[in-house]
């Protein structure tokens, strides 16, 4: 007999997904022919990684399976975000319309149209190691803990494992390749994290490319 998950783990890719509805709105706005905004987001995640993809439809199926109201899953279910179905359907007609979207990805992962994120889901999904970086040194209580923002970056570049730094700056470059206006770069960079004005002098573009300089040379 296989080892029960600890709850919340059995349907952690599930979850993912519907943050991705929170973040839009917690409905869900799908129809069979053309995904919602949130389902959307997660689509353009997973066409880059299908793997996610194919765990997500094996956790629908093993929710639907088990049903939504089962006592075997109700500790699951409770950890999992409330998305509001329209009128008229139940979350398992919702989750049934989301996986077929999912199952043609599988299909073809290249038939999902790529564009920037949409919302800070996504643009946290896409860009996992600038969160990181941006939300865990530059956040709001940043000048209570560090008196530059050169001793916060140290401080990454200490603690940071030589891989997550090299994906830091990669993710850096392609933010700033992608993004060509300094408002969606600072709309980004929000969602990303940051709390914080670059310094006195540097538009956030210039900064941030000089903190991508300061990781990859590390």
């Amino acid at each position: 007999m296989s080892q029960a998950l600890p709850p919340g783990q059995r349907f952690h890719e599930l979850s993912s997904l519907l943050e991705a509805y929170a973040c839009t709105g917690f409905t869900f706005s799908d129809t069979p022919e053309t995904p919602g905004p949130g389902l959307d987001s997660y689509l353009r995640i997973t066409a880059r990684d299908p793997a996610r993809a194919a765990t997500a439809v094996q956790q629908i199926d093993d929710l639907l399976s088990a049903g939504l109201f089962s006592e075997e899953i109700a500790d699951d279910v409770e950890n999992l975000p409330r998305i509001r179905p329209p009128m008229g359907t139940s979350v398992e007609d919702c989750l049934r319309i989301a996986r077929d979207h999912l199952h043609r990805l599988l299909q073809d992962p290249s038939r999902v149209p790529q564009a920037n994120p949409q919302n800070a889901w996504e643009w946290n999904e896409r860009f996992p190691e600038v969160s990181q970086l941006l939300g865990a040194y530059f956040h709001r209580d940043f000048s209570y803990i560090y008196e530059s923002r050169d001793e916060a970056l140290d401080e990454y570049v200490s603690q940071s494992e030589p891989e997550d730094r090299a994906r830091a700056a990669r993710e850096l470059g392609e933010l700033l390749a992608m993004v060509s206006s300094d408002q969606e770069l600072g709309d980004a960079a929000t969602a990303l994290g940051l709390d914080l004005l670059p310094p006195q002098g540097m538009s956030l573009r210039q900064w941030l490319e000089s903190v991508r300089q300061r990781i990859a040379a590390a």
